[in-house]
Parts: structure tokens; C-alpha cells; sequence
């Protein structure tokens, strides 16, 4: 049984993405890491020299056509794809550059792969998120602004896809390669829930490269590929108004997460986090009734793309 990592990435240092964390944090469950490294305007390439001589990463270059790609986010789908493409695993392990696999998760997902090798129902395994804000302290306890599962361990199969903007994967049969919006004669995969967390930092960055990174999303998303005006740096809102993280963080994450250095960037008081959804008096009701009465991960609404198995939760 052989795991692949895969990944991709652009422009780490100037919108700091903890890319070289993300893949740390996962060398010791894969065979082979991929990492699919862009076109970057920074010296990105300076940072993946750190993995020059670890034999399992595999770093491929690419060039981002965005203008086959050129609305909702789908350039990143076709990123993950075309990185997909290179692993030789069984099973594929993909993390974002702003994920880091907490340690313990290891173990479990490396019994669950073995567990489900021959099992042709299991088509990909969920993992479970904290989603951090703003000064690596706080997280967003909201499951309709930050999602509380996502497919992140995937079969090696051909019509198994990257879909949307590469937050999740969908069976897409006969796909033609652009249309990574499709839906029709598609399905979502059967998956297993496992009891494995990743940490998602895209919302817990320097906020002076975050305003630098909303630019650049911003264009991914737009149809005509423009920028949209940016500020000096991003005012994340009043953190105390979000919980404090209690548990351990990753391992690969705390060297990164020492060396906090924005802290006159970021407030304490004044107006709440501009995270939407949340303080809306539907999406208060609705986050109560999940935390308080429900208590098991369970949502009301909200995305999901995927099957989760019944019973299927692996420890």
C-alpha cells in the first residue's frame, strides 16, 4: 500500500503561505510528496530547496493559464488536478498550502488507508478542521463561515477530480479538462470520516501579506482576471469576540506560529470579524442548535460534497 502527498503552490513568500510546514507535517504517512510549484513573481523556489534532498519530494513546475481558467476560483482545481496527475499511491493525501496536519492524524490516517485498501466503497476519507484567525490564537467556531469537514485523502483513480475552486473532489466521468464548475452527471465521492485534524491557517496570516493574497484571490475569481484595489494590510476585526484555541497545535506549524510578529496589526476591541454569516440571527440560532443540541459535527444546511458512510468513522 503506498500514500502520495500532492500539492501546489505560487507566490509562497510574497502572500506567506506555511508551505514548507504543510509538507513537513505529512513526510512521515507518504511514500512520495509532489509539490506542483507555479510561476511565483517571489523566490519561492528559494523556499523548496529545503526538501532538495528528501528523495520523496518530487517538485514539478507549471504555468498557470488563466485565462483557460479564468472564473470561480477553477485555476486551483486545475492546479490540484494536473498535480494529482504525477502520484503513483494508492491512496492520495492533498493539502492545501495553507493546511498543516496536526501529528497525531498520522497514525490514523495510515490505518485507515490500509484498513480500506480492498474496500471499493471508500472512495475518499474526510478530515476533520480548525480553522485559526488572525494571530494563530483564535479560530472561527461558526461550521457555515469555516467547514468542519473536507476530503483531503483520495483513491488514485482517474475520474476521481479536483471541483470548483479545489475545496473538495467529485467523481466527473468522460471530464474535459476546463469545466471544473460541472455538476450535471456528476457525484459526490463515499467517503469515511476520520478522526484526524488539519489546521488551516488562510485566515491567520501576516496581515499585511493577506491584503497582498485578497488581491490576488480576488482576480483568480473575477471573469475578466482584473485586480481589485487593495489596502495596506487586512484589519481581521475584534479577536476577542472569537474563542481561544484550547488544544495542541502541529507539531510542523510551531516554529512558525513562535516567531508571531503582527501584533500592532491586529485588534482586540472594536468591530466584530468581517467572517459574514456568523453574527446573522438565522446563522446564531442555527450555530447553537449544532453546538448545543446536536454536538456531533452534524450541520444544518450548508455545503457538503460528499457521502459520508454510515457508521463510518475511523479512529
Amino acid at each position: 500500500m503506498k500514500i502520495s502527498g500532492f500539492t501546489f503552490i505560487k507566490n509562497a513568500i510574497i502572500y506567506d503561505f506555511p508551505i514548507v510546514e504543510s509538507v513537513r507535517s505529512v513526510l512521515d504517512v507518504v511514500d512520495e510528496f509532489i509539490i506542483l510549484a507555479g510561476d511565483s513573481s517571489d523566490d519561492t523556489d528559494r523556499l523548496l530547496v529545503t526538501f532538495a534532498d528528501d528523495p520523496r519530494v518530487k517538485i514539478v513546475k507549471s504555468v498557470w493559464d488563466t485565462k483557460t481558467y479564468n472564473k470561480g476560483g477553477t485555476i486551483y482545481a486545475q492546479q490540484t488536478d494536473l498535480a494529482k496527475s504525477y502520484c503513483t499511491g494508492d491512496w492520495c493525501l492533498y493539502l492545501q498550502s495553507d493546511e498543516i496536519m496536526h501529528h497525531d492524524a498520522l497514525p490514523v490516517i495510515r490505518r485507515a488507508c490500509e484498513r480500506y485498501l480492498d474496500d471499493e466503497r471508500v472512495e475518499g476519507f474526510l478530515l476533520k478542521y480548525v480553522h485559526l484567525y488572525g494571530d494563530y490564537k483564535h479560530y472561527i467556531d461558526s461550521l457555515h463561515f469555516a467547514y468542519p469537514h473536507e476530503i483531503r485523502i483520495i483513491r488514485n483513480r482517474p475520474d476521481i477530480h479536483s471541483w470548483r475552486d479545489a475545496q473538495s473532489f467529485r467523481i466527473i466521468p468522460d471530464f474535459d479538462g476546463v469545466d471544473y464548475l460541472k455538476k450535471e452527471n456528476t457525484r459526490k465521492l463515499r467517503c469515511v470520516l476520520l478522526d484526524a485534524w488539519v489546521f488551516h491557517y488562510g485566515w491567520s496570516r501576516d496581515p499585511r501579506r493577506m491584503a497582498k493574497k485578497n488581491v490576488a484571490h480576488s482576480a483568480v475569481y473575477s471573469p475578466d482576471n482584473k485586480p481589485v484595489a487593495g489596502v495596506d494590510y487586512y484589519d481581521y476585526g475584534n479577536l476577542s469576540m472569537l474563542p481561544l484555541y484550547q488544544g495542541s497545535f502541529p507539531n510542523a506549524a510551531l516554529e512558525r506560529m513562535a516567531a508571531f510578529d503582527w501584533s500592532d496589526y491586529i485588534r482586540y476591541d472594536g468591530s466584530r470579524p468581517p467572517i459574514g454569516k456568523r453574527y446573522g440571527l438565522k446563522y446564531r440560532a442555527i450555530d447553537f442548535i449544532e453546538k448545543h443540541v446536536l454536538r456531533d459535527g452534524r450541520r444544518i444546511g450548508g455545503f457538503k460534497n460528499y457521502r459520508l458512510l454510515k457508521g463510518k468513522q475511523w479512529r
